[in-house]
């Protein structure tokens, strides 16, 4: 039996597994647990998301990619060496090509780190490509003529910003940036108003249920449960979209000033060709409700939420490992 050609977005909060004629075949979170004495993996993906706070002092969790690039080079291998097992990719005559999407204007050593984890975990030939470029793919973005595309890929651990013309990336910005750290300032919000220490989960939770960047899509109060700073007990309390708007405020602002940036490097005619067609947004970043009102606002450009913004990325890779067989 023959290998199957495989695109992977290895991202900081999620990773996703296209599979050639199957389409999106695994979308899990990165993180793996261990065991501190044997050192053995206790679980991967979704289970191990589960521990996150919640495990002993024997179960240390990981994640082991932040900002998008491998921060722990041998539990990644883990992680895919899991998963490649798990989804049975690696034939009887030979190893799955896979194609691999990672942050804009990563170094040469981060790609080489990538592919190296990508062939210990069982992988043949390893193909990069960058997230932007991917992504707007996926979203049904036509970037092989000589005309401007812009979109804006807002992740887990990075926000890629590019704008793209005859298949190639024309000026690019990766902000270190992006859904995770809106849970970090959620968290750090709570922490300095109300004194009261909440899990990176509960932020997550706050974002998803009551998260919006404008009060008319979405004004709600939400109780949430924590730890109180000052006594060690237990206590609740209510938080209100108003002050979600209020704690990413400042992380906002950064994506706004790098896109205005992205812009402002934009040659003249790619510029007016983004006017005409508009800003695509991707990523689960995207779903924010009220974020393209604001870029479109602050850019004077018409920005458009892809139709499925999660998944544009593996999506792209999927696109691209078909044309790569053709070309063949």
């Amino acid at each position: 039996m023959f290998s199957k050609d495989i695109g992977i977005d290895l991202g900081t909060t999620n990773i996703l597994i296209f599979q050639k004629g199957k389409g999106v075949i695994l979308n899990e979170p990165t993180v793996i647990a261990f065991d501190e004495k044997t050192k053995k993996i206790v679980a991967v993906g979704e289970t191990a998301r589960k521990m996150v706070g919640r495990s002993h002092a024997g179960i240390r969790t990981i994640r082991p990619l932040k900002d998008g690039v491998i921060n722990d080079f041998d539990s990644t291998e883990e992680l895919l060496k899991f998963f490649l097992k798990k989804l049975n990719l690696k034939g009887f005559l030979s190893k799955p090509r896979i194609l691999i999407c990672c942050p804009s204007n990563i170094t040469l050593v981060e790609q080489k780190a990538i592919k190296d984890v990508a062939i210990q975990a069982g992988g043949k030939s390893i193909f990069i490509e960058e997230e932007p470029k991917v992504a707007a793919i996926g979203a049904g973005m036509d970037i092989y003529q000589p005309s401007g595309n812009m979109v804006i890929d807002i992740g887990g651990g990075t926000a890629d910003i590019a704008v793209l013309s005859m298949g190639e990336v024309v000026v690019s910005e990766s902000l270190k940036v992006a859904g995770n750290q809106f849970d970090q300032d959620i968290l750090n919000y709570i922490k300095k108003k109300y004194k009261l220490l909440i899990g990176e989960n509960t932020a997550e939770i706050i974002k998803i249920e009551i998260g919006s960047l404008i009060l008319e899509k979405k004004n709600e109060v939400m109780e949430i449960r924590g730890r109180d700073m000052v006594s060690g007990l237990p206590r609740s309390i209510e938080i209100t979209t108003e002050e979600f708007l209020e704690a990413v405020n400042d992380t906002v602002a950064l994506i706004i000033q790098s896109a205005k940036n992205i812009l402002e490097k934009t040659p003249p005619e790619l510029s007016a060709d983004i006017i005409d067609k508009g800003i695509m947004l991707t990523g689960g970043g995207a779903l924010l409700p009220g974020i393209d009102s604001i870029l479109s606002d602050e850019l004077l450009v018409p920005v458009y939420v892809a139709d499925n913004p999660m998944n544009c990325v593996v999506d792209g890779t999927g696109i691209l490992l078909t044309n790569m067989a053709k070309k063949k």
